[in-house]
């Protein structure tokens, strides 16, 4: 059962037509391989959501001010193919409304359509991707629509940086660029590594996190936790940073696979959203009008692709 409004938030400030922030949920989960149960994240999320505080300490706001608007799920499950278009569509519907646009999965596959729609909209952008796993996977089980795959096409067309990479297979090294992925092993011991992913952005800076990024201590419900990942504060670090320092259009969360005992994992997804919307909106005030840069005068055309020579 869906909730009637984002995080119980009043319902003037979750109609669309005032909302600056839009939310969509892609319950799905049809290609997973391993635990099951990532077609139940949004729920999941979106209930820790009504049991949090909405202000947040470290910026002294309230962002649900702003207005969320809380879309219907996508549910298109007939085929990967047609739930990657079927997120795509929703989410470019909202980009063009000017909206601040946020999807919360489901499986990473859903970024395939997350990403396109950015990718469409905004020039010379730039993918930051969270994840244990490189998703590299031209195809897998026959899909270009797996999980797998989850960024193998913004690899192609984006400016693509991956952060806290600790397991893959050897094919996808022939498609990755090592200059801009982050293994978390090398993390681990170099203190400069937020900056450096930093300047290898350009300006506008689309964020997909696969909560398996998280180390599973502090992240045990998602498909394929990973033991060495990213702990809380060092991400909220780097992520506040990349919005201080760049114009992050959009994000999406993916892969919380709740279990029924322990409710940590739900809620930390629910705070790590939050925390992005209030890094986002920290220095506007209610009355601000709020702009996503997205102007159709700007529009990329559809067959543009990711210039290797812009500076970043």
């Amino acid at each position: 059962m869906q909730s009637k409004t984002y995080a119980g938030i009043p319902e003037e400030l979750a109609k669309l037509e005032q909302a600056k922030i839009v939310l969509i949920p892609v319950p799905y989960d049809g290609t997973s391989t391993w635990q099951k149960g990532a077609d139940k994240g949004p729920e999941a999320f979106l209930n820790a959501s009504e049991n949090m505080e909405l202000y947040d300490i470290e910026t002294d706001t309230e962002v649900y001010q702003q207005g969320v608007f809380l879309a219907d799920p996508v549910s298109e499950n007939s085929s990967p193919e047609a739930m990657v278009e079927a997120v795509h569509q929703a989410t470019k519907k909202y980009i063009k409304k000017n909206k601040f646009v946020t999807i919360f999965g489901g499986e990473h596959s859903v970024s395939i359509g997350t990403i396109r729609a950015f990718n469409e909209m905004f020039p010379s952008l730039t993918v930051l991707q969270l994840d244990a796993h490189a998703d590299l996977r031209k195809e897998y089980e026959g899909s270009k629509c797996n999980h797998a795959c989850a960024v193998y096409e913004a690899s192609q067309t984006t400016n693509l940086i991956q952060v806290g990479i600790r397991s893959m297979d050897a094919i996808e090294k022939t498609v990755m660029d090592e200059e801009k992925t982050y293994f978390a092993h090398e993390m681990a011991v170099d203190d400069t590594w937020m900056d450096s992913a930093i300047d290898q952005m350009t300006d506008n800076v689309f964020i997909t996190i696969d909560l398996d990024a998280f180390d599973p201590s502090i992240m045990p419900s998602t498909g394929t936790p990973e033991p060495g990942g990213l702990l809380w504060y060092e991400t909220l670090e780097f992520l506040k940073q990349v919005f201080e320092e760049k114009n992050v259009v959009g994000f999406d969360i993916v892969e919380l696979c709740p279990n029924t005992v322990d409710k940590s994992s739900d809620f930390l997804a629910a705070k790590l959203y939050y925390k992005m919307l209030s890094y986002k909106f920290m220095d506007q005030g209610v009355e601000d009008e709020y702009d996503n840069t997205y102007d159709s005068n700007k529009q990329k055309n559809n067959s543009s692709k990711f210039n290797e020579d812009d500076e970043y």
